[in-house]
C-alpha cells in the first residue's frame, strides 16, 4: 500500500491545512454517493451550522478573501482539503455554479470516544470496539456498523484520511443501526490504538497471515481491526495490535469480503465472551 504523502500548501495563513492526497481510484468510490454543498455562500454557512464537513474541494490558484475565509474555516475544523481543477469541480457539480468550491458533507453526526465508553458502561460490559482501516465503500462500511450493533459491539472508528464516511448510502445500509452505534472519526488510527490500549484495551488485527481466531484469546476488553477491501490493514496499523488473527480458509479463494470477514470474527468474540 503506498504511504500517505500528504503536505503543506503556502495560502497565506493556511499553513497547517491538511492536504488530501487520496489515489483518482479511491476518489471514485469515496464520491459514489455524493451528498455535497457548492457555492461559497452555501459552504460558509456549511461551516457556521456546525455540518459534519468530510471534505473540502477548492479550485487549484484561487485566492481570494471568500477562497480564504473558507480555508481558515476549513483550518479550524481540521477538515481535509483538496486543490483540483476547475474541470474536476465542473464535474461534480450538480448545480454548474460552484464558484470554486465543494464542500463533501456527512449525511450523519459523529460520536466521540467517550460515548463508546459510555455504551459499554451502560452495559455492565467490556468494551468492545470495530477499528476500520481505510474502508472505502460506503456499503461495506454500512453493513459493518450494522454487525456491529448486532453482534453488541459498542462503537465503530474511522480515520478521517482515505476511508469513506457517514454517507446517505452507509447510513442506508446499516439499516438503522447508525442510530443506536457510535461512530468515531479520528485523525490517526494508530495514535488511537494507543490511546485505547491506555485504557485497557487489547488489539486483534484481522490478517489471513494471522493466527486462527479459534486458537487466540479474545475475551475481555477488545478492539477488533478490520483493513481496506484491496489492502487490509496498513503496516504501521498492524504493527499496534497484540494479535493477529484469521478467519480458517478451507475453499478455492484465499479473501472475504470486509464486511463478511468482520462478522465473522466478531461472532468468534461474542462466543469466547459467552463462556
Amino acid at each position: 500500500m503506498p504511504e500517505y504523502k500528504g503536505g503543506k500548501r503556502n495560502f497565506g495563513d493556511m499553513t497547517e491545512l491538511k492536504i488530501d492526497s487520496s489515489n483518482e481510484k479511491n476518489d471514485k468510490k469515496l464520491e459514489e454517493d455524493k451528498s455535497f454543498v457548492e457555492g461559497r455562500n452555501a459552504v460558509m454557512e456549511a461551516f457556521r451550522a456546525g455540518k459534519t464537513v468530510d471534505r473540502l474541494y477548492v479550485q487549484d490558484g484561487l485566492k481570494d478573501s471568500a477562497i480564504s475565509s473558507i480555508l481558515r474555516m476549513a483550518k479550524k475544523n481540521n477538515v481535509n482539503v483538496r486543490f483540483t481543477s476547475k474541470q474536476k469541480l465542473d464535474f461534480m457539480s450538480e448545480t454548474k455554479k460552484h464558484q470554486g468550491v465543494i464542500a463533501q458533507c456527512s449525511a450523519y453526526k459523529y460520536a466521540e470516544l467517550e460515548d463508546i465508553f459510555e455504551l459499554a458502561k451502560e452495559k455492565n460490559e467490556d468494551p468492545f470496539i470495530f477499528i476500520l482501516d481505510e474502508i472505502v465503500d460506503p456499503h461495506n462500511l454500512g453493513a459493518i456498523i450494522r454487525t456491529a450493533n448486532v453482534c453488541g459491539a459498542h462503537g465503530v472508528i474511522i480515520p478521517k484520511n482515505r476511508s469513506v464516511g457517514l454517507t446517505s448510502t452507509a447510513v442506508k445500509t446499516s439499516a438503522g443501526a447508525v442510530n443506536y452505534t457510535p461512530v468515531v472519526k479520528v485523525t490517526n488510527i494508530s495514535q488511537t490504538i494507543e490511546e485505547l490500549k491506555t485504557r485497557g484495551i487489547w488489539f486483534a488485527c484481522a490478517d489471513m497471515a494471522g493466527e486462527v481466531m479459534y486458537n487466540c484469546d479474545l475475551t475481555g476488553p477488545i478492539g477488533l481491526v478490520i483493513g481496506s477491501e484491496g489492502s487490509g490493514v496498513s503496516r504501521l496499523v498492524k504493527e499496534k495490535c497484540d494479535y493477529i488473527v484469521a478467519v480458517p480458509m478451507k475453499g478455492n479463494v484465499d479473501s472475504l469480503n470486509a464486511s463478511v470477514a468482520t462478522g465473522i470474527l466478531a461472532y468468534e468474540i461474542v462466543r469466547q465472551r459467552m463462556k
